[in-house]
């Protein structure tokens, strides 16, 4: 189904050059989201979760080069424990004043992919076997 297709290689590419940039370019990335950049020390950690991120992401390709229902739906399934857990530690974290709100847009982005997976899920039509190639 083309609508899975493009939802996973939108998800995975918006990941995994979000991981690369903080991996190789935090200093550049930061400013672009309007977050300011931490001191040269604290970037290791930045680019930690950058490999992370990017980890994410290149599930989501993985199942997109596949091109088959049962691995989308698997790189969905699984990925819905990340994102709720990034989201809901980013989203405490700005509640709890240790990031700023402009960090709102990371749990705004994991809440919304993980209600569009949860969602795309429950479509019984997307995942039929009559054709298993997405």
């Amino acid at each position: 189904m083309p609508l899975l297709r493009l939802f996973t290689l939108a998800a995975g590419l918006m990941d995994f050059l979000t991981g690369l940039g903080l991996v190789f370019f935090p200093a550049q990335l930061l400013p672009l989201m309007r977050v300011a950049t931490p001191a040269p020390d604290a970037l290791v950690f930045l680019r930690f979760v950058g490999a992370f991120v990017g980890a994410v992401g290149a599930t989501y390709l993985w199942a997109f080069l596949r091109n088959h229902r049962a691995y989308l739906r698997a790189v969905f399934e699984l990925t819905i424990p990340f994102r709720l857990a990034a989201g809901a530690y980013s989203a405490t974290a700005i509640a709890l004043g240790w990031l700023p709100p402009v960090w709102l847009s990371v749990p705004a982005t994991d809440f919304a992919l993980v209600a569009a997976q949860l969602w795309l899920l429950r479509q019984p039509r997307l995942w039929s076997d009559e054709n298993p190639r997405a």
